[in-house]
């Protein structure tokens, strides 16, 4: 037993304390805050629940023919997505989806310049990273526990920690692929007399793009993840069924609805690899090479 050298009753008290006076006086500050988010998350939960099935199948199946190019992946995608349909898991799919798209489109607008920043600045680079390593170790039901208190329990303490939870990737592989571009490349650009704008947008970015669009990828991957711990806060969808079963011990309705987040993730994750190597092959960049 390791020996008792200092009482942290206190801290424990005083972190309480904070979080109980950030609740009572700025609580409707953070609602507000928070509110584009939740309309974000309900817009796309509606356009989802409201096309038709098939609509929706001829996407993705025309979006997986595009990247592509061959009958393989939309076939993977037309048998996951009727697959969905035919367990009836359709409404809980497009609830979880419209959570994973939220995160992740909320993940690509604040991580992609803060992987900017970060590789035009090394200081801030040395200080956003322990930031990104805390977001992605620390488990998710601690953050759960302010956001909860503070939201109550719903759709946006879900989002939000699946944002903290999945973004930290997109920011490291946008500062490694805007760091990893040849420097001779850049230093033809300066000879050419372009502004660093012009250089970020016009040289760096489209060569890193691939590394890029692997950062959405997993960003993609990690909210799907979330989903279950999500759902025992209100998020519903696919993690909803899952912890129905475990709660009821149905075993058929925890698999089935596990093996539905699955073809979720082959579907998201085969096509944005399929058009990551599409992207590659286009700029000339090599798959060794980020």
């Amino acid at each position: 037993m390791f020996p008792d050298f200092v009482d942290t009753n206190p801290w424990r008290r005083a972190v309480d304390d904070g979080l109980n006076w950030v609740v009572s006086n700025w609580g409707e500050s953070f609602e507000a805050g928070a509110r584009p988010l939740l309309i974000l998350l309900n817009a796309i939960e509606h356009l989802l629940l409201v096309a038709p099935w098939w609509l929706i199948v001829g996407v993705a199946v025309a979006a997986a023919w595009l990247a592509t190019r061959r009958w393989q992946l939309p076939f993977v995608v037309l048998g996951a997505l009727v697959f969905l349909g035919i367990m009836d898991l359709w409404k809980d799919a497009m609830a979880t989806t419209a959570l994973m798209l939220a995160a992740t489109i909320s993940a690509i607008v604040i991580s992609i310049p803060v992987g900017v920043w970060m590789s035009r600045s090394s200081m801030t680079r040395q200080v956003v990273m322990p930031i990104l390593d805390l977001m992605q170790t620390l488990p998710s039901f601690v953050y759960l526990i302010p956001t909860v208190m503070i939201f109550g329990p719903g759709k946006i303490p879900a989002l939000i920690a699946t944002i903290v939870y999945a973004a930290p990737p997109l920011a490291r592989l946008t500062d490694l692929g805007l760091r990893s571009v040849d420097p001779s490349v850049m230093e033809a650009s300066r000879a050419f007399g372009t502004t660093p704008t012009q250089r970020l947008f016009g040289v760096q970015i489209p060569l890193a793009l691939p590394t890029i669009l692997a950062g959405i990828n997993q960003t993609t991957m990690m909210a799907l993840a979330m989903v279950v711990i999500a759902s025992m806060i209100g998020a519903g969808g696919l993690g909803y069924q899952v912890l129905q079963g475990i709660g009821r011990l149905e075993i058929s309705r925890g698999l089935f609805a596990g093996l539905g987040i699955v073809a979720l993730a082959v579907v998201f994750d085969r096509v944005i690899q399929a058009f990551g190597k599409r992207l590659q092959a286009r700029i000339g960049v090599s798959e060794g090479r980020p």
